[in-house]
């Protein structure tokens, strides 16, 4: 009788210290994010003769998938995934050289794997992959960073980080930097070493804009956020996605105009509306109102991503929970802040709302290594 008293209280527990709250609210973006895709372009593909359940398809396969993987990688021990990070690193450094031999390339960009009807974009899975790699070194040095170990983890992001520069995939780069600096600040690096490696990195971009290693494209996109209010037709083609971009969000008011309504979404007046702008559809269809209340959501999400790192008991938790949480977070602020004007436009995706299939993947695996670390945190 006590055995069993004993082994109901040891589940009861399981299930106290799994995440409920994370896992809900995941589950809950990617079944939104099915249905605003769905909203987004059913009316654009009906008018071109394509099947009108193409992206809702596509989109829903991946978000069963991906809750699958979520659940799956919450029932591995993170501490076991030690043995692999190397492997794993090795593979994404593979997977960045391969895009430049047989990988496809779009809108200037070559980023991409087409295998069938998929495209992988590998440097989604490098970001996640590097987080891991961080925080299993650091795990490995128990009594603090040294100099020497400081400028390995450098190395360590910088060579792949070079590759999803060179592209180019600029907001990536600046997601990874932005984990990196904050995975190094929980590790105990010391301000002033930050404070330095702040002013390096800084003027490595400088110097990377003026030896042309950005393109030219990356430096118009940055002119036309500093110039988006101009009238000037010398700006009109750099700003086009911007101004269309506020006006479909405006023009959505207090309620918006319903599901499958609205005049910007339907008639395409915003490029790549279903990926890098869905939020336009949101605003548009659903109104400030519901579009507060996805914010809400998103911010929801992101709260119960730092609080277990909060609770983690070892640093490798701590660290994978901080990445994870720059990672989401600063994604879910560019990408909506280039919607409203505030942020420059990027090739960021709105995490599980988003049309794409590498990101719906990645950011459900990195919840299932967050349930992970919440699951064990008490052990």
């Amino acid at each position: 009788m006590s055995d069993a008293i004993s082994r109901f209280a040891f589940h009861r527990k399981s299930r106290e210290r799994f995440d409920l709250g994370l896992f809900g609210g995941l589950m809950a973006l990617g079944i939104l994010g099915v249905v605003t895709i769905y909203s987004a372009t059913r009316q654009l593909l009906i008018t071109e003769g394509f099947n009108p359940h193409y992206f809702l398809e596509r989109q829903a396969f991946f978000v069963g998938l991906g809750i699958v993987v979520m659940y799956v990688v919450s029932l591995i021990d993170y501490r076991r995934l030690e043995i692999v990070t190397t492997p794993l690193y090795i593979l994404s450094l593979l997977s960045l050289v391969g895009v430049f031999v047989i990988g496809s390339s779009s809108l200037g960009a070559q980023r991409w794997y087409s295998i069938g009807i998929l495209q992988i974009q590998p440097s989604e899975f490098t970001v996640l992959i590097l987080i891991l790699a961080v925080a299993t070194y650091c795990q490995r040095r128990p009594d603090g960073l040294s100099m020497y170990d400081v400028v390995r983890l450098l190395v360590m992001a910088g060579v792949p980080l070079l590759l999803i520069i060179v592209q180019p995939d600029l907001g990536t780069s600046i997601i990874v930097l932005l984990s990196i600096a904050a995975m190094l600040v929980i590790a105990g690096v010391p301000p002033r070493l930050m404070t330095l490696l702040a002013f390096t990195g800084s003027a490595v971009v400088v110097a990377a804009v003026y030896l042309d290693v950005v393109q030219r494209y990356a430096i118009d996109r940055f002119a036309g956020f500093l110039h988006q209010d101009s009238t000037s037709p010398a700006w009109a083609k750099l700003i086009y996605n911007v101004v269309n971009a506020k006006n479909a969000i405006g023009s959505g008011g207090l309620h918006g105009a319903g599901l499958f309504n609205g005049l910007q979404t339907n008639l395409g007046y915003v490029p790549e509306q279903h990926t890098d702008f869905i939020f336009t559809a949101i605003g548009e269809q659903m109104g400030f109102i519901k579009s507060t209340l996805i914010l809400l959501l998103l911010g929801y999400v992101g709260f119960r991503m730092f609080r277990i790192g909060y609770l983690a008991k070892d640093s490798m938790g701590r660290l994978i929970a901080i990445g994870i949480f720059i990672f989401f977070s600063f994604s879910c602020f560019e990408n909506i802040g280039m919607t409203m004007g505030i942020m420059p436009v990027t090739g960021i995706p709105l995490p599980l709302l988003s049309y794409g299939g590498s990101a719906v993947l990645v950011f459900f695996t990195a919840g299932g290594l967050l349930l992970s670390v919440s699951r064990r945190s008490n052990n």
